[in-house]
């Protein structure tokens, strides 16, 4: 199995930064794609950013420009960078991933505990 540990979240104010991160470990054979979703309270959770293996990204629209997520396969870790954060980014964020296990080779999604993020002054 995969285990997903995320990291760094917290209470910022409007316009200010944070970066989450992800570590995944377990039986990795290889993962995919990464991601991260959030999901405030009374709204559906919703995809934020992903990345694939060799590096391609997409977005959604509300963070296009201020968020940029990455990876370092060495560590099978993902990060978000979140800059000029608003009070609507208010939400748990979660990690997710498309992972290959070993010795199996089986392929399955995995999801963090989640980590909250409040933007307020």
């Amino acid at each position: 199995q995969v285990q997903l540990v995320e990291s760094g979240g917290g209470l910022v104010q409007p316009g200010g930064s944070l970066r989450l991160s992800c570590a995944a470990s377990g039986s990795i054979h290889s993962i995919n794609a990464m991601a991260w979703h959030r999901q405030a309270p009374g709204n559906r959770r919703e995809l934020v950013a992903v990345i694939l293996y060799e590096g391609r990204t997409n977005y959604a629209d509300s963070v296009k420009g201020r968020f940029t997520i990455s990876r370092d396969n060495a560590k099978n870790t993902v990060y978000l960078q979140m800059n000029s954060l608003k009070p609507e980014d208010t939400a748990v964020y979660y990690c997710n991933v498309v992972a290959q296990t070993a010795p199996d080779l089986r392929v399955g999604g995995y999801w963090g505990q989640g980590t909250q993020v409040t933007v307020s002054s």
